[in-house]
């Protein structure tokens, strides 16, 4: 069977949510989830088995410098008083083009890696990066 190109997810209807609120400057994001493993030497083989011990999530996203709002929240950490700042976010990829493939995922116990607090370079837009962990996921579709 033939490939039909137009199914092929766009990068163009992706969205990211924060307190339900849609980022509409955030250009780029991922999100995955790594399975730790441990070798495991087992008699009468040569090959190594691996056992699954944890999981860790990972993500970022990059996007337009718009407002320090969110870096402010992040910031609150800095002040020995003040909890990390924990969240959720919501991903979703939603091409019209491909309605099969339409997901939204809910990430749980957001917590950002880095406080972007200024950065620029003459004569160019200002963007910067959010690495983030997180502790659970659901889909949501």
């Amino acid at each position: 069977m033939v490939m039909q190109a137009e199914k092929v997810m766009s990068g163009s209807f992706g969205f990211m949510y924060h307190e339900g609120e849609w980022m509409t400057n955030v250009t780029q994001a991922q999100a995955s989830v790594a399975i730790n493993k441990e070798e495991v030497p087992r008699s009468g083989t040569r090959w190594i088995g691996d056992k699954a011990m944890s999981v860790k999530g990972t993500g970022s996203m990059t996007g337009y410098k718009m407002t320090p709002i969110l870096n402010k929240r992040i910031g609150k950490f800095t002040d020995d008083k003040s909890p990390m700042f924990v969240t959720e976010l919501i991903m979703k990829l939603d091409d019209p083009d491909s309605a099969e493939s339409k997901q939204r995922v809910r990430l749980k116990g957001v917590q950002f890696d880095v406080i972007n607090l200024i950065g620029y370079e003459a004569n160019s837009i200002v963007t910067e990066e959010t690495p983030f962990t997180f502790s659970g996921y659901e889909y949501l579709d």
